[in-house]
């Protein structure tokens, strides 16, 4: 009996022992799952949803799924508009992947800071709730829209939308507002990408949307759309931006000069350096290529100092040849904001013991107008050393010129636009007569530039232009070709032909 008794005790205990470890896995399997749901939603990635048969454990659950619903609508929602934003936007697309169907807009409301320079941001900020709401209300509805920054939209459409559609949105959306009683119209841009042609992950659409924005901007287009060329143009920008500090390392950069012809004279006494690079793959780039960009990303701050460096090592060393030239240079309208930019040339002059005045520093006439009052100060003090400065494509920059007398330079460069129709035209060529009178009675020094034809050069010396440049007279050199052709270029070229390279 007592034998029956202990083992009905122990198979007791057992089974107690059995119920409370089953208890314990399937809290731990819970514990498991509730824990892989929350990292997922710090992840961003889906929904939070657990399921439990715990009535126990229910009201955290709850809790859980409030605090994850609160959590979502504060990272999701853009604060302003209410609209969804760009974590929103990603969440719902990752929702639906793969999407190979339907189209994406993105919207720019353009030059939109003018706004706010204008009335001020809070102005700014009724006006952006005033367009989410009629974005949110256009007759073509989107599926959802969110606002991915300060003043870019986009919309997401399960069907592809034609361009009468695209144009009926653009000119809904810039219908003119009213805010604080004061009427306001506004421009749109839309970039658009295909679905069906370019779909690709989340990511990738978003940087090909951007891109077709990128596109309407600088082509000035309304409306432009994203295609495969798109991807290799920046593709090409972006081996450009990242081999140039290597391509500098490697000596794939190097400088040219083109002579200038002295009209009075008949000789070359200045020449310009022009930067080239041979790129290991892309071959020659144009420096109108990879300037602007190496200006936009500040790789300029390392490309300048190089190009004063090369220009003033090939002055000493013509100085010493016995080749006494001006070389003039150009200057970005980033140098012009480094305050200690006088200071630094001045060194590097006295470095490579070059006399200041056999340098011109050459500044578009575009860049002297960014901060005008900043630029004439460091004007003045690169004059103070010595440095001889121009004005280069004067003309094309929309200075007023009640500021062209209070600037601190020797010589404007007419920039070459204005002789494309100098042998046709009365008009074009009466334009560059007056620009030529304007400047010489400012007591500056002119240079036309693009000059290619003698009958061309011959009008300019009846208008009393100072120094022409062009490939009527030569082309650029490099040093060595230049060292060569020098003692042809010093004789009166009015009746000769072009000089050639050697």
């Amino acid at each position: 009996m007592m034998n029956y008794l202990l083992i009905t005790m122990l198979f007791i205990i057992a089974v107690m022992l059995c119920i409370v470890a089953f208890i314990h896995w399937r809290q731990h399997r819970f514990i498991q799952r509730l824990t892989h749901s929350l990292e997922l939603r710090l992840l961003n990635q889906d929904s939070f949803n657990i399921d439990s048969s715990s009535k126990s454990l229910k009201p955290l659950i709850n809790v859980l799924h409030d605090l994850h619903q609160s959590s979502l609508f504060i990272t999701e929602r853009d604060k302003l508009t209410g609209l969804a934003n760009r974590v929103g936007f990603k969440r719902k697309m990752l929702a639906r992947m793969p999407i190979s169907e339907g189209m994406l807009v993105l919207v720019d409301i353009h030059q939109f800071r003018f706004v706010n320079d204008l009335f001020g941001f809070l102005f700014g900020d009724k006006l952006l709730k005033a367009f989410a709401k009629r974005i949110d209300s256009l007759d073509c509805k989107a599926q959802f829209i969110a606002r991915m920054n300060g003043n870019e939209f986009l919309l997401f459409y399960h069907q592809p939308l034609t361009i009468e559609q695209l144009l009926t949105i653009k000119n809904d959306l810039q219908r003119p507002f009213e805010i604080e009683q004061q009427p306001i119209s506004i421009k749109m841009q839309l970039g658009v990408l295909s679905l069906s042609e370019h779909h690709a992950d989340v990511s990738l659409m978003l940087r090909r949307l951007d891109l077709a924005l990128k596109k309407a901007k600088a082509l000035k287009r309304p409306i432009a759309f994203y295609d495969q060329d798109d991807d290799k143009a920046q593709y090409r920008e972006l081996l450009i931006i990242n081999g140039l500090p290597k391509g500098l390392k490697q000596d794939q950069l190097f400088m040219v000069f083109q002579p200038k012809l002295d009209i009075k004279s008949g000789q070359c006494k200045q020449v310009e350096a022009l930067i080239r690079w041979q790129h290991e793959s892309l071959g020659l780039i144009s420096p109108s290529e990879f300037i602007p960009l190496a200006e936009q990303t500040g790789i300029i701050d390392i490309l300048s100092p190089w190009v004063l460096d090369n220009v003033l090592a090939q002055q000493a060393k013509w100085r010493n040849m016995g080749i006494y030239v001006n070389v003039a240079l150009n200057l970005s309208s980033t140098d012009l904001d480094n305050p200690n930019l006088a200071v630094d040339v001045a060194t590097k002059l006295s470095q490579y013991l070059v006399p200041a005045e056999s340098i011109t520093i050459e500044i578009t006439e575009s860049a002297l107008m960014i901060s005008l009052e900043q630029t004439i100060m460091t004007l003045n003090q690169l004059r103070d050393i010595g440095v001889k400065l121009a004005i280069d494509d004067f003309g094309t920059g929309h200075s007023s010129l009640a500021y062209l007398r209070h600037l601190p330079v020797d010589e404007v460069k007419i920039d070459k636009a204005f002789l494309d129709e100098f042998e046709t035209s009365k008009a074009a060529k009466q334009i560059v007569k007056t620009s030529i009178d304007l400047a010489k009675n400012l007591g500056f020094e002119v240079t036309v530039e693009g000059v290619e034809s003698k009958s061309v050069l011959e009008t300019l010396h009846l208008f009393g232009v100072d120094t022409i440049q062009g490939d009527y007279f030569a082309k650029p050199f490099t040093a060595s070709e230049f060292e060569h052709i020098y003692p042809q270029l010093n004789y009166s070229q009015l009746n000769h032909p072009q000089i050639k390279h050697p």
